[in-house]
């Protein structure tokens, strides 16, 4: 049976979307079609299921989160909604398919990911849920839920509150733990790097504004450059390390500039794609057969045809 079928929450979409008018989430009609999607799950995975389904573990899996994660990151940043609802449909997939993994094995079920997960929204929001129902959820720091509209007092108090999670979790020795382990090394680098940034600040560790960063950008250019120049193999430690500060300074710019380095290097690479191909069909012969001057003009014709920031695909 088609559980969507018949129903307003559905039917109404393309009106909505074209029109530009809200949809209201139905949690009945979410719930239906959330039980559904766990019980196909269960199906596949279970004897006489899907024989790809069931050979699965949790390492051949992994790859696939990733490629669908950044499938959905590419589906936001072309405006592609519906596209987007498809692709949030596969990375869900993604979780049903680990819990459901986990179930076999005697872990937790799909239903502990939920709980956790109720558990932690109610925990982390006392000024929206009201302080008794968070300590209900297990929150055990004290903070202020009188935010008055302010999300910066949002976030400090998300971090009180993760932070007292931290300890409860690790026990008395998380005391000493440093605040940057809340930072997870399991991200790109990129991420990882606008995330530790993030957090000295809240420490007062950090450049007072964007302006203080440039010479800062000169000085590790320049020690870049003193270990590269050896030409010396032995030095290439030295050089990555060289080049991992002057990449950490650039992130942190972008950070003290309120741009994310991750969303600019993905624009940049779109911006050489486009330019690239432009390259090639605009060359009379093969592009390794031509010098580097012509490359240099082809190059330059390329950025003036499709514009500095032109970002379609």
């Amino acid at each position: 049976m088609d559980a969507s079928r018949g129903n307003p929450e559905t039917e109404s979409v393309a009106k909505h979307a074209q029109n530009g008018s809200a949809l209201n989430t139905d949690p009945v009609h979410a719930a239906a079609l959330f039980e559904q999607s766990a019980a196909i799950m269960a199906r596949l995975r279970a004897p006489g299921g899907c024989p790809w389904d069931r050979e699965q573990t949790f390492d051949t899996i992994r790859k696939y989160t990733l490629e669908e994660a950044y499938e959905v990151f590419d589906a936001i940043e072309r405006r592609d909604f519906p596209h987007l609802a498809e692709e949030l449909g596969d990375l869900l997939l993604q979780v049903l398919f680990y819990a459901e993994m986990a179930a076999n094995e005697g872990r937790f079920t799909i239903s502990d990911v939920l709980d956790h997960l109720n558990r932690k929204l109610i925990r982390r929001h006392p000024h929206v849920f009201g302080e008794e129902a968070s300590k209900a959820a297990g929150n055990k720091a004290q903070v202020d839920a009188a935010v008055e509209g302010s999300s910066a007092a949002v976030l400090r108090n998300w971090e009180e509150i993760k932070q007292a999670e931290k300890r409860m979790q690790a026990g008395d020795d998380a005391q000493q733990a440093s605040r940057l382990d809340s930072v997870q090394r399991a991200m790109p680098a990129l991420a990882e790097a606008a995330k530790l940034g993030a957090k000295a600040q809240k420490s007062g560790f950090d450049w007072p504004s964007w302006r203080e960063l440039l010479p800062k950008l000169e000085e590790e250019t320049r020690e870049l450059e003193a270990e590269a120049a050896s030409g010396d193999s032995a030095r290439k430690p030295a050089v990555e390390a060289e080049l991992g500060d002057l990449l950490f300074t650039v992130v942190n710019l972008g950070r003290h500039l309120g741009v994310d380095a991750e969303m600019a290097l993905r624009g940049c690479n779109l911006r050489f794609r486009q330019r690239f191909r432009e390259m090639e069909q605009a060359s009379t012969k093969p592009l390794e057969e031509l010098s580097p001057d012509e490359l240099e003009a082809l190059w330059t014709q390329a950025k003036e045809k499709l514009g500095p920031r032109n970002l379609a695909d």
